[in-house]
């Protein structure tokens, strides 16, 4: 069962000689901005050809809101009128946002539960960034960022997970209340304020002075694998005392997917994880199997969708062409 959907690893940096970015001129924001870059770029080892340098500003809405939907860029950055760019490698495993809440918020994300190897890539690129930009360092406190509960490590570990049962049942509610207590936190998709959406949710940690990054991880490890394995329990539970009732639940979602003409984004994801679980329970063996459902989430998103057609569309389109977008991939 395919509970945790990806890991990622966040490092909150800041220029030593800068201020930080809530004090930052214009002309000083584009100074930093180009020193990011050129320490990325114009590095000499093979990791530098693998990124490209994106100048938000000349970007619209559009572009952005689709890079924040692929979780590429945070919706803080979206919002910001200041000068912004972010670097992406390739395959967009990574990205290095600039001029954020801080300078820098080096961003690793894997598609699976291997946080350890997303860490270990991460701060490659954080070592590399460190050999040409002096970092604001505290030798009592740590890396010093514009948040007070970053400072120390900088390091935001987390978790996507997918948890329909655990939501449906009202148990997520009192697990939010127990790990808060060890200094965790859960949000929704996109991360602290926004709205939870296919039963999609981030587990992080809050706290990252006084504990090594290697803690924090192997804490968070701790905590989520509790948490799936709830949801595993939970899933084999209502199988055994309500197959049929979860069958049908789950087919007729299928079935939505499958024939209807209009689809909001709510719907679909609701939909979507539906389907889902249907498929990693095997009531759906019979229909054709599809590779990756988180997939069609994102893009099936609004921005995705309008990138993919071309053009800015109304709500109403929007729900045409995700419905038929869902249709040609199920």
């Amino acid at each position: 069962m395919d509970v945790i959907i990806s890991s990622r690893i966040r490092l909150a940096r800041n220029f030593k000689k800068y201020p930080f970015p809530n004090r930052l001129s214009s002309n000083q924001a584009c100074s930093m901005i180009q020193e990011a870059r050129k320490a990325i770029v114009e590095s000499p080892t093979v990791i530098a050809q693998e990124f490209d340098y994106i100048d938000l500003e000349q970007k619209s809405s559009l572009e952005k809101l689709v890079m924040m939907e692929k979780h590429l860029i945070s919706p803080e950055l979206v919002k910001k009128t200041n000068p912004t760019a972010v670097l992406v490698n390739k395959d967009e495993s990574i990205s290095i946002m600039v001029n954020e809440e801080d300078h820098l918020r080096i961003q690793g994300i894997q598609l699976d539960s291997n946080i350890d190897k997303t860490w270990e890539v991460t701060s490659r690129i954080d070592d590399l960034l460190e050999e040409s930009i002096e970092y604001a360092f505290h030798e009592k406190y740590g890396y010093l960022t514009s948040c007070p509960t970053n400072v120390g490590t900088g390091l935001r570990a987390s978790y996507m997970l997918h948890v329909p049962i655990l939501e449906a049942t009202g148990q997520l509610k009192m697990i939010v209340q127990a790990i808060g207590k060890f200094g965790f936190t859960i949000r929704g998709m996109y991360g602290e304020g926004t709205e939870t959406q296919g039963s999609l949710y981030q587990i992080s940690n809050q706290i990252t002075l006084g504990q090594s990054e290697k803690e924090i991880i192997d804490t968070l490890k701790t905590v989520t694998t509790q948490i799936v394995q709830q949801e595993k329990n939970l899933r084999e539970k209502i199988v055994k005392e309500n197959r049929l009732q979860i069958e049908d639940q789950i087919y007729r979602s299928y079935g939505t997917l499958k024939y209807a003409r209009q689809l909001s984004s709510k719907e679909a994801m609701k939909l979507l994880s539906d389907v889902k679980v249907g498929f990693e329970l095997g009531m759906l063996e019979k229909e054709r199997k599809v590779d990756n459902i988180y997939d069609l989430m994102v893009y099936t998103q609004p921005a995705n969708l309008q990138k993919q057609i071309g053009r800015n569309i109304s709500v109403e389109e929007r729900d045409e062409e995700r419905a038929r977008y869902i249709r040609n991939h199920l």
